[in-house]
């Protein structure tokens, strides 16, 4: 599965409804990624620009859209940002990739 890093901001009405009935959005969250067929790994509350910080996996770029699509739509996060993430070991293997693909490759503007 892909790993993905999800930040976003809460609404202002969002975060009125939190300070008015505190709640630990972890089960919500976790389950929306279930739901949508992923999992999730961890969620975080963020200082700076992002309210949060999720870490998700998803089969597939779909899968994890489908969530953030849903999140989205009701209307309590906004201005979502999505990385999508690599363990050294697939990083590893893309650099061997990469070695195989760098003799046929010329750079702009070097003969």
């Amino acid at each position: 599965m892909t790993t993905y890093i999800v930040q976003g901001r809460y609404s202002t009405e969002a975060i009125k409804g939190m300070m008015a009935r505190p709640e630990d959005r972890t089960a919500a969250v976790s389950k929306l990624f279930e739901t949508a067929g992923g999992r999730l790994i961890s969620y975080y509350f963020t200082f700076g620009e992002y309210d949060f910080l999720c870490v998700a996996e998803a089969p597939s770029e779909q899968t994890a859209l489908a969530g953030l699509i849903v999140a989205a739509a009701g209307g309590g996060v906004a201005h979502l940002k999505t990385t999508v993430a690599m363990s050294p070991g697939e990083a590893k293997k893309a650099f061997e990739a990469a070695k195989g693909v760098a003799a046929s490759y010329r750079a702009p503007g070097h003969g």
